[in-house]
Order: C-alpha cells, then structure tokens, then sequence
C-alpha cells in the first residue's frame, strides 16, 4: 500500500518527483525497486524521519511502537505524522511521541494500489486545519478520503475498509449467476466486475441517490425487477447492512487488545 501511495503522489503531481520521497524499507528487493524509481530508498527510519516534512507510518500495527519509540527522537522539527496502522488510536501514538505530536491517523483500503482508494481519517488534537487539508490532498492521489472524528473510525474500517471483500464476493456472486444462466466464466466475470464499476461510477458522478438510479432500471414488469425481487427475499441489503456492523464492531474489539 505505501508503494501505491508513492507511486501516486508522484503521478498526481503532489511531489516535484520520486526524489522527494525518502522511503525506509527493510526488505532489500523492495528497496532496491524503489531507488530504480528514483525514490530515496534506505533502511534508516531515522533518516528518513529526521528529513521528512510529512511521515507516512505504513507499517503493521504489531510493530507502529517500535518504530515510534526509535523515530521519537529524530523529530525535533514537528513533522506531519499520517498512520495507516490499523486500530491503534491517536492517543497511544502521540504517548509514544514528542509532545505536540501531530498525528493523523487513516483508515485506507486495498484499491489504493489501483488507484481507487475509499479511505476515512482523523485529525489529532495538536493538527491544524491546514494539515487535514494537505492529508485528504495527498490521500485523494490514489482515490477519495473523508475526515471523520476518530471515534466513526471504526465505522469507516466496517465500510470501505473491508467493504472491498464485499465487493468481491458480489462479483463473484454475480459471475457464478452467469455461468449458471450459461454464460462463460471469464465473459461472466468481466461483465460482473465491469457491472458494479459502472453502477458505483453512476453513483459518484451523478451525486443521486443509489434508490433512484436503480427505479430507473427497473421498467414495469421487466426483468430487473424480479431480480431485485430475488434479492430482497434473500435479505441482501439486512445482511449487507450487517456485515458492516459485524466488520466495525470486530475492529472496536481489535482496538481495546
């Protein structure tokens, strides 16, 4: 994810280039890839934070406290802190952190590395409104994000977080439909895939709500509604609607270990 991130910020311009991104990366392929790209590749996160202007902290969040700890002294000049290490709430970084720490904690998902990232983020207490700016600037290179208060965090993991297996599952879904109706599988899953794209682009672009771009689908009598008719004795929007309680309760639990 943070290859994307980069990736991105350098194709949207929001660096001058690949040269102004210092990345730390311990595993030496990877490291190696990027200074082929032009990025400033290490194995110093301390180099790297004592440099940077704004730090992107994507690491697992089995390990954010080590990393904090070691660049903790490294960042003299208050840097711009963004971390996407899930479940670990601002509090605890700015703990581990100098005092007046600015932290922004994201809750990205996995269509970043296309492009297409969903991704909500908090602001913390010393962020100045210019700082969330520049974050939802720098976010929306690889998609779209929302600031939300730290607390509907968990409900944004429950959404977009995990939303995009949901999203798999129904083009699969929908794909396994086809081959039923006797489609081939790979014609199936494109026109699935190629489906769901086009209804959520609608959506985006058209700013209208989901109901009514879906009543205009569905002429009297027609085949579309008796699809919708399947799907809602099968109690797909209940157990839509529940699989996002379920995923944003799960990540209230994972944060409280």
């Amino acid at each position: 994810m943070a290859s994307a991130m980069m990736t991105g910020f350098v194709k949207a311009g929001a660096v001058s280039g690949p040269a102004q991104i210092s990345v730390s990366e311990p595993y030496e392929p990877l490291r190696t890839q990027h200074g082929k790209a032009g990025f400033k590749a290490t194995v110093s996160n301390t180099e790297v934070a004592s440099a940077s202007d704004v730090i992107v902290l994507a690491v697992k969040p089995d390990v954010i406290s080590t990393v904090l700890r070691e660049i903790g002294p490294a960042l003299r000049h208050n840097p711009l802190i963004i971390s996407i290490a899930a479940g670990i709430p601002i509090k605890t970084m700015q703990q581990a952190l100098p005092a007046g720490a600015r932290v922004v904690r994201v809750m990205p998902n996995l269509p970043c590395t296309v492009g297409e990232m969903a991704a909500g983020f908090a602001c913390g207490a010393h962020c100045a409104a210019d700082d969330g700016k520049l974050v939802g600037k720098l976010l929306g290179c690889v998609g779209c994000a929302e600031q939300v208060p730290e607390k509907l965090l968990d409900a944004v993991t429950g959404l977009s977080g995990s939303g995009p297996a949901y999203g798999f599952l129904m083009v699969e879904a929908l794909a396994d439909g086809g081959v039923r109706a006797g489609l081939p599988r790979p014609i199936a899953q494109k026109l699935a895939a190629q489906t769901l794209r086009g209804a959520a682009t609608m959506v985006l672009e058209t700013g209208k709500h989901p109901g009514l771009l879906k009543d205009l689908v569905c002429s009297p009598g027609g085949t579309t509604i008796a699809g919708v008719e399947a799907l809602e004795k099968g109690g797909f929007r209940a157990a839509a609607m529940d699989a996002v309680a379920a995923a944003a309760g799960r990540s209230v639990q994972l944060s409280k270990l």
